[in-house]
């Protein structure tokens, strides 16, 4: 059994299926992780929720953004965008099925054996392992429940920018939102920004951290995987790696395949 890890697909279905294909994938035998944004401004988001859906236990996901932000516009908050291109998902017979599914899906997921922690975004540098885990379970957990409709109603909004302990109520839901779905940047006393989308080095972001180059005080253990971030074209060091590689943009799907650490990629088609 092999474990393949996935960067934003974005509704690039066509190249996902190439890709799975190129790299010998069997759903049968392997595992298949991918790292949120299953949807939007690709060419075909329904077909790509169906095929994961289809995957059942052999399909790890982790809520994005814009995997949010689908669910919020289906539950009547806000509006899509054009370039979402989220309606086919809206209006298909098995529309509320598929957003039933994807709401079910968690923030952040261990692998069993190996050592691995997959989000979307990224996790706090203030944060260990615990913190992660309980908060994301927490924003889960009201997802699929009666609560939804609040929590998709209130979790827009870029406060609170820090981290406190103390943190209670929709403020420490909205931070877990923020940081397991949005964040790229930190300020230099660890406040989130949540604003600036370029890679490091580019103008505009001389004072600011990614988070995965912030101290932590104590190491994760695990390997971060991580998307959302597509400027980077790709992200390694020995603590984090980023896979999402920019496919809806014009650029590459990129795939990891852990246990010999090859890397697949996909042309955008």
């Amino acid at each position: 059994m092999a474990t393949y890890l996935v960067g934003d697909i974005q509704g690039c279905y066509r190249e996902l299926c190439t890709l799975l294909e190129r790299a010998g994938f069997s759903e049968q035998h392997d595992e298949l992780w991918l790292a949120g944004d299953l949807v939007a401004r690709g060419p075909d988001s329904l077909a790509t929720l169906r095929l994961v859906k289809s995957l059942g236990n052999s399909a790890t996901c982790v809520l994005g953004n814009h995997d949010l932000h689908l669910l919020a516009v289906a539950r009547g908050i806000g509006k899509a965008k054009q370039k979402d291109r989220i309606d086919q998902i809206l209006q298909a017979s098995d529309g509320e099925a598929l957003l039933d599914w994807l709401s079910r899906q968690p923030l952040l997921a261990e692998h069993p054996t190996h050592p691995v922690v997959m989000v979307h975004a990224g996790i706090p540098p203030q944060w260990q392992l615990d913190d992660a885990r309980r908060c994301a379970r927490d924003v889960e957990a009201m997802l699929q429940s009666e609560q939804q409709q609040w929590l998709l109603s209130n979790m827009y909004g870029n406060e609170p920018e820090q981290w406190d302990p103390a943190l209670a109520g929709l403020d420490r839901l909205r931070y877990t939102i923020n940081a397991l779905t949005r964040m790229r940047y930190l300020y230099p006393d660890g406040r989130l920004e949540m604003h600036c989308k370029q890679p490091p080095g580019e103008p505009g972001t001389e004072h600011l951290l990614p988070w995965f180059q912030f101290a932590r005080s104590q190491p994760l253990g695990k390997t971060i995987i991580f998307g959302h971030w597509a400027s980077l074209m790709g992200y390694q060091d020995e603590n984090a790696i980023g896979l999402d590689t920019g496919c809806v943009w014009g650029h590459q799907l990129t795939m990891l395949r852990w246990e010999d650490q090859q890397w697949f990629k996909q042309d955008r088609l």
